[in-house]
């Protein structure tokens, strides 16, 4: 199913457990693995010097530089390079998200893994207010393949996977979304529950909904589910579907918690968020900063219908 995997990594302690996740990958599936990570930001135009993203200090760009930044890298990579027969090292100077989508392209991957933030702090601290328009984020929105964002140590990654969980929106970016979930969890031999929590705060009008109107909700969901999802689904049962109200985020993570999920599978939507309703931008976002496994962020049907 992964032919290409482009690790994109800090190669700092905050990316271990997605590196993790990253090889697991390229030993399951035999796929070319590119660890590549992107040296800093030029100080101007074309200048010889950049501000290295992980200590802000200014370094020359040279020759030098960039294979002491590799050999820094599988140091730090030294244990699971051990039993990896197709990983390629690279880095490149830029700004990193723009590097990582170009990468990304050049090579035609199939996935990309990458971890949630790149400093260890609390969940809870007040940076992750600005984590909308920080590299994870902008890599998700942009990706034309499957994004898997690690926030925390990963259990079952992808050697033991048994339960999958969709968070259905029905959005179109989520048709491609479901229809990885559905592949992988074909793939793997894994149940996959297809999920969707109706927000239930307030209408358009300001009103808050009332049982009648959350049941209709409620019905209207799954009427979209077995309209718009399950006819794509070949002569797959192992399936089941939920719906519950509540605020989204917390819905799906209780509901992982529940069924033990080893991976959420979600869109990663494109138009911009109010910041006034929510935190940190998207579900989706204040579901990889809680969530106990993996989360895949999935936009376009590019690297996923003929997957």
């Amino acid at each position: 199913m992964f032919k290409k995997i482009l690790f994109a990594t800090t190669a700092s302690p905050t990316c271990d457990n997605a590196a993790k996740v990253a090889f697991d990958l390229e030993l399951k599936w035999d796929a070319q693995l590119y660890i590549f990570h992107v040296l800093g930001i030029p100080t101007r135009g074309y200048s010889p010097f950049v501000t290295d993203i992980r200590t802000g200090e200014t370094e020359q760009q040279d020759p030098d530089y960039a294979e002491w930044v590799k050999e820094e890298m599988k140091n730090t990579y030294a244990d699971l390079l051990k039993d990896s027969e197709n990983t390629v090292i690279e880095s490149a100077v830029g700004v990193p998200h723009r590097e990582i989508l170009r990468k990304a392209r050049k090579e035609s991957v199939d996935l990309i893994v990458m971890g949630a933030h790149t400093r260890e702090d609390d969940i809870g601290a007040t940076r992750y207010r600005s984590v909308v328009g920080s590299t994870m984020q902008k890599v998700a929105k942009a990706a034309r393949c499957p994004v898997v964002i690690i926030s925390r140590p990963c259990t079952t990654c992808w050697k033991l996977f048994s339960n999958i969980v969709f968070g259905a929106d029905f959005s179109k970016a989520s048709d491609s979304a479901f229809l990885f979930a559905y592949k992988l969890a074909k793939e793997v031999g894994a149940r996959l529950h297809i999920f969707h929590a109706a927000d239930i705060h307030v209408d358009s009008a300001g009103q808050v909904f009332g049982q009648e109107e959350i049941e209709q909700q409620i019905k209207e969901a799954r009427e979209k589910i077995d309209k718009q999802y399950i006819p794509q689904i070949e002569e797959f049962d192992n399936y089941d579907i939920e719906i519950r109200e509540g605020t989204p985020y917390v819905e799906i993570l209780k509901f992982a918690r529940e069924k033990q999920g080893d991976l959420i599978v979600m869109a990663h939507h494109t138009r911009e968020t109010d910041p006034e309703k929510a935190l940190l931008g998207s579900t989706v976002e204040q579901v990889v900063l809680r969530s106990s496994c993996p989360v895949a962020s999935v936009n376009h049907p590019d690297k996923v219908a003929g997957s």
